[in-house]
Formats: structure tokens, sequence, C-alpha cells
């Protein structure tokens, strides 16, 4: 399975203004920059897009974690955090911290948090991020 995305880019670093696009047409020419990147400005991001990518990643393998071990969840959802530092010269993603909540019914905490566990661990995009990812994720009533 492969997916696309793509990204244009007009002018210099700090005053150019660039358009990203999904395959799928989820986002089609949705608008990023250096204000959006650095200075909360208007327009997505790498790390945002990222962050969603994660989250999104993360909850759908809980699913699948908790389906292989016999529960349904009712509810989950996840935030993931991207934290981008200066590294040297230039930048990192240092960070995700993901916070996940979800409500299944008939688990105990206990099987809960290892399933947590082993699906940061396995999820695809965790696998693939040079980061320190951090789980907050807990059961609610």
């Amino acid at each position: 399975m492969k997916r696309s995305a793509s990204a244009a880019w007009s002018g210099n670093l700090k005053d150019g203004k660039g358009h990203i696009s999904t395959e799928s047409f989820v986002l089609r020419d949705a608008p990023y920059g250096f204000r959006a990147r650095f200075e909360n400005g208007p327009g997505t991001n790498p790390e945002e897009l990222l962050g969603a990518a994660h989250a999104g990643c993360y909850t759908m393998a809980l699913a699948a974690g908790l389906s292989q071990a016999g529960f349904t969840a009712k509810r989950i959802d996840t935030r993931a955090v991207v934290k981008l530092d200066q590294d040297g010269d230039g930048f990192a993603i240092t960070t995700v911290d993901l916070t996940c909540r979800a409500k299944v019914p008939k688990i105990d905490t206990a099987a809960f948090d290892q399933i947590a566990l082993a699906t940061k661990l396995g999820c695809p995009v965790s696998k693939v991020l040079n980061a320190k990812i951090s789980l907050d994720a807990a059961l609610e009533a």
C-alpha cells in the first residue's frame, strides 16, 4: 500500500508561501508557511500534520489491539503534541506526547494499560519517528 501527498513553495523561507495536498484531497492546496510553523500564524505546518497522522494511527491501532483482545471501544480520543526544537543550525522533532482517553466496556485497567503501551510501540507512525514518544493513556467511565 502506498499513499502520497505533495507540497509546493514559492518565495524565500520567511515571506514565502506554500500549499500542501493529499492524494485523497482531504487536504487540497492547504496553505502553510513560516508564520504557521514558527509564529502560530494561519495555515498548517508539518508538525501539526505529523501530529494528526500519529494520533490517527495510534487510535486505529489501539482499536485493533482492543479488538484482538476481545474488546470493542465505545470511543477513543487521542491527542498528539509534536515538539520542534532547535538542533544545531537547524531544527528537529524531539518529542511527541500522546494523550489518549478511551471508553472500553468490560476491560480492566491492567489489560488496557498493556494494550495501550503495546500500541505505542507498534504503531507504524511511532516506528518511523526518531523522537521520544510519551504516552498518557487512561480509561474513562
